[in-house]
């Protein structure tokens, strides 16, 4: 269908170059655009890159640090100068998993400045020629901790939720210049960080699949309809909105060790 065709769109993707940022800009990139990918590793870049070429993606790359405000500025420039870029997605993050006691502030504001202060900066910058031709998509990468919390996660949780709230702002100032704001909310998903613990027997993978009305881990595909239905014009009339994707944890309580 034409509503989720991406052809002659270029997205630029941050953090693309492994996991579910690569899965998403794989999506994008199936659907039509161009991408333009971004990561603090010239070696994960190059790989990445590789990866992309070898499938025959038309892709570029930077080596971008979204908290180096200076840097933020230069490569935009650049990139703008070269590409007419209409699609923004904000997927470079880190997490620090530290017992809130004994966490430094310095480790509190270094999660804080990637995940809402670096998607700030880009979104500001990315917006401005899109405000100027009154057409754009960001896609800010949110989680389930924008709406729960859990130990050891406190600046993680805190950044993205700060998140959820920064999409829904950004969305009501610039939806007029018919930009839609929207973001994503991944599960626990099959990732090279999580294949350890995805084990048969192991008590984190065999909570995830209880707590899981799905009854499994997310498989990096199932992020790729989301991220192309909210890069294309089927979500036009989309703003400010949070789609999770977590097989359904968010929607119940959980159930009884003993239910069938």
């Amino acid at each position: 269908m034409n509503l989720f065709d991406l052809t002659k769109r270029t997205a630029f993707v941050s953090g693309a170059t492994h996991g579910l940022g690569m899965s998403i800009a794989l999506g994008l990139a199936e659907a039509g655009a161009k991408l333009i990918i971004s990561s603090t590793s010239e070696k994960k870049l190059e790989k990445a890159l590789s990866q992309y070429k070898i499938l025959g993606f038309d892709v570029s790359g930077y080596v971008l640090d979204i908290t180096n405000d200076e840097m933020v500025k230069k490569i935009t420039s650049e990139v703008l100068k070269n590409y007419k870029v209409d699609i923004l997605v904000n997927n470079a993050g880190i997490i620090k998993r530290i017992p809130a006691i004994e966490m430094t502030p310095n480790d509190f504001r270094t999660v804080i400045d990637v995940h809402l202060t670096g998607s700030f900066h880009m979104s500001q910058q990315f917006a401005l020629p899109m405000l100027e031709r009154r057409s754009g998509k960001i896609i800010n990468i949110c989680s389930m901790m924008s709406e729960l919390g859990r130990s050891t996660v406190s600046a993680y949780a805190a950044a993205k939720g700060g998140l959820k709230m920064l999409t829904k702002n950004l969305a009501t100032e610039w939806a007029k210049y018919n930009i839609q704001v929207n973001g994503i909310g991944p599960g626990y998903f099959e990732t090279s960080q999580t294949e350890p613990i995805r084990v048969d027997g192991h008590p984190f993978n065999d909570f995830i699949i209880n707590r899981t009305p799905a009854g499994r881990w997310g498989k990096t595909e199932d992020l790729k309809g989301t991220a192309v239905f909210l890069a294309s014009k089927a979500s036009d009339f989309i703003n400010g909105q949070i789609i999770y994707v977590d097989g359904g944890i968010l929607a119940t309580i959980g159930k009884p060790s003993n239910e069938l």
